[in-house]
């Protein structure tokens, strides 16, 4: 029987978002065709849902003329997994892989067929992600509609043009590291001043979600967030000033500009 969704790829960004999917009912686990060749990582997925097809390798009896694609493979594989999807007969193909334009998998298909670009981010695993979105030479109004959806079931989506999706690699796609780079700078410095490692986790931890939520549902500017933290002559006021003498803002800012540039190097 053929399937709706060929998932190539039962990594954890795949997975992720087939979980977001099957928890959304939008696409029931029996219409799913996970392709992925470790034997192990099937044998999990087996585990977890009993009634998705898994297989190593996709079959023509797995894909007709309304089945779509989902490229959740390393780029250096990403084109020929689209090469493969594609000689079967998909008629639109989603890829989350890393750095590799339209372009070269439209190259790799067999016809002029629709292919999106996403990048989301590792929140997606619990549900939280954001993910920008860009369509290719052949794409429809219908086919990011589509591809929004889909994504929509783990997280925040937004659309932009393909020339900017390096920038969002730079900024969304990487920017959960240096999130968790500060927590362990703050639980280091939490223990360094006297406290326990578990009470300082559970500080710098709580404190990067409230502040996130702030950030998402007060509708202020982190500005004016941090501005209202700040009070002239206190104890952030002090904080702050060490940070910028140390030339953190720019640190970050050059950070960003570094994955912005590998990932452009991932799609020459």
């Amino acid at each position: 029987m053929a399937a709706e969704l060929i998932l190539v790829g039962g990594g954890r960004m795949g997975t992720a978002l087939m979980e977001g999917i099957l928890s959304s009912r939008s696409i029931a686990a029996s219409s799913i065709v996970v392709v992925e060749p470790d034997i192990e990582r099937r044998a999990m997925l087996r585990l977890a849902h009993d009634d998705l097809v898994l297989v190593d390798t996709p079959g023509l009896e797995h894909i007709d003329a309304a089945t779509s694609a989902i490229i959740a493979v390393k780029p250096e594989i990403a084109e020929s997994a689209t090469k493969l999807v594609g000689a079967l007969g998909i008629q639109r193909v989603l890829s989350i892989a890393a750095g590799i334009p339209c372009a070269r998998l439209e190259a790799a298909l067999p016809g002029p067929l629709a292919v999106i670009r996403a990048m989301p981010n590792t929140p997606a695993l619990v549900g939280a992600g954001v993910t920008a979105i860009s369509g290719g030479s052949h794409v429809t109004k219908q086919d990011l509609d589509w591809a929004e959806a889909l994504l929509a079931n783990v997280g925040t989506v937004v659309r932009v043009p393909e020339r900017q999706l390096d920038a969002v690699t730079g900024v969304s796609g990487s920017g959960p590291a240096y999130l968790f780079l500060v927590a362990e700078a703050l639980i280091d410095a939490g223990v360094t001043a006297g406290l326990t490692r578990e009470v300082a986790r559970t500080l710098a931890n709580e404190t990067i979600l409230g502040a996130g939520r702030m950030l998402v549902e007060s509708g202020q500017s982190a500005e004016e967030l941090r501005a209202q933290v700040t009070s002239p002559g206190g104890t952030t006021a002090a904080a702050i000033r060490s940070l910028e003498a140390r030339a953190v803002r720019s640190a970050f800012v050059e950070a960003v500009f570094a994955a912005v540039e590998r990932s452009r190097a991932l799609g020459r």
